[in-house]
């Protein structure tokens, strides 16, 4: 008989947008359990950049998630310890040509309406901001809210700073199936080593989000989309911003399948330039692709032409849990009582795990939450009826 464990909820997944569950379920007073096949961080949020951006979300539901968080990481960083290297740079949107800017303004105007800080920069002033960027471009915008985490020391704080909340983690163990109860509830999940009893269980699994929810016999159309990122040879602090152009944007809102590539180019504390990402959908393959490397390696020297002659040290790929609609599924499923989904965040989890984190507490309270789950609820992709436009999207840039 495997070891039984009593709680009030069990959360699948040690990668940040669990270890923020966790975190904030523990703060709230609940007792928790994380629960992970692998190790911590060991999926899609160690394979990221650490991005915590405002500055690529339009106006709706997903940017009021981001400015939450925005402030729920200001707040973490004065909690947890410096190594989670939290670095408050801001971001740097660059339009390439008058076309790009005038959309970029009408882009920020919405942003700005919904809280988000959006500041235009002429052209002749773009270089006091990033002395190394190329020449030519119609000008930009600044965000200052963009800012930037060591996402798999980011994840292992916040669970250790639950730990000390009396939040318990058990790692390289698979959830091999759900306990229930005769009438269907979930009463629990049961791994290879023991049985871990609790009402609530939060389905925080990322690009695996769909298998686990086939396994408590509901539907979540996770899908992963494959990322890649390339790392340069150290460098004194040549990029100090997030800086991309501007048809990054459109990128993450699009819904093609195909490669697709814009880079997002940043300096880090310990002085190698991050270079990311691309984007495309081809299953769980983890083949090198030649063709997204060269195109963000291109793409980057377009934007900071110093880096034509910089070495790249290492290369490294992940992939993101994407959902149709490209916002992610939080809250109950009320297909399946006792089932909680944190999951589908995209290329943004590491950015919205706090506000996902602090709304799944508030759920597993039975509380108020601090954003309307409605546009995140789990069961929106029914055939049976359920809106697909409920993203609060004003239309997905192609």
């Amino acid at each position: 008989m495997p070891n039984r464990h009593t709680l009030d909820a069990v959360i699948i997944g040690a990668g940040v947008v669990g270890a923020a569950c966790a975190y904030y379920a523990s703060r709230a007073g609940l007792a928790v359990a994380v629960v992970d096949r692998g190790s911590v961080a060991g999926g899609t949020t160690g394979a990221g950049e650490g991005n915590l951006l405002v500055s690529d979300k339009e106006a709706g539901p997903e940017l009021d998630l981001a400015l939450l968080s925005t402030r729920l990481w200001r707040e973490l960083a004065e909690t947890l310890p410096p190594e989670t290297e939290y670095e408050p740079k801001g971001g740097l949107v660059v339009a390439p040509d008058e076309t790009a800017l005038t959309a970029l303004r009408a882009f920020a105007e919405g942003q700005r309406a919904a809280g988000a800080e959006a500041y235009e920069i002429p052209p002749d002033r773009l270089r006091d901001l990033e002395p190394h960027l190329a020449d030519g471009s119609a000008g930009g915008f600044h965000y200052p809210q963009d800012a930037q985490v060591q996402p798999a020391l980011a994840a292992a704080q916040l669970l250790r700073a639950a730990g000390l909340l009396g939040a318990q983690t058990y790692l390289g163990e698979a959830v091999t199936g759900f306990l229930t109860s005769p009438g269907g509830e979930i009463r629990g999940v049961r791994t290879p080593h023991r049985e871990l009893l609790a009402p609530s269980v939060v389905n925080a699994a990322g690009t695996w989000g769909g298998a686990l929810a086939r396994l408590a016999g509901t539907e979540l159309p996770v899908l992963p989309r494959r990322g890649f990122v390339l790392v340069t040879e150290p460098l004194p602090r040549v990029v100090r911003h997030k800086v991309y152009a501007a048809d990054y944007i459109a990128d993450v809102a699009s819904g093609s399948a195909a490669l697709q590539s814009s880079a997002v180019v940043e300096g880090t504390p310990s002085g190698p330039v991050l270079i990311g990402a691309t984007r495309e959908r081809v299953g769980f393959d983890r083949s090198l692709s030649t063709e997204a490397l060269r195109r963000l390696a291109s793409q980057a020297a377009v934007l900071f032409p110093v880096l034509r002659e910089v070495r790249i040290m290492r290369t490294y790929h992940g992939f993101r849990p994407y959902l149709p609609d490209h916002l992610p599924a939080i809250g109950p499923d009320p297909r399946v009582p006792g089932l909680l989904h944190a999951c589908g965040h995209e290329g943004a989890g590491i950015g919205l795990a706090p506000a996902t984190g602090l709304l799944i507490a508030a759920a597993l309270r039975g509380e108020q939450p601090a954003l309307g789950l409605g546009p995140f609820r789990p069961e929106r992709f029914d055939r049976a009826g359920s809106d697909r436009t409920g993203s609060g999207r004003t239309g997905e840039k192609q």
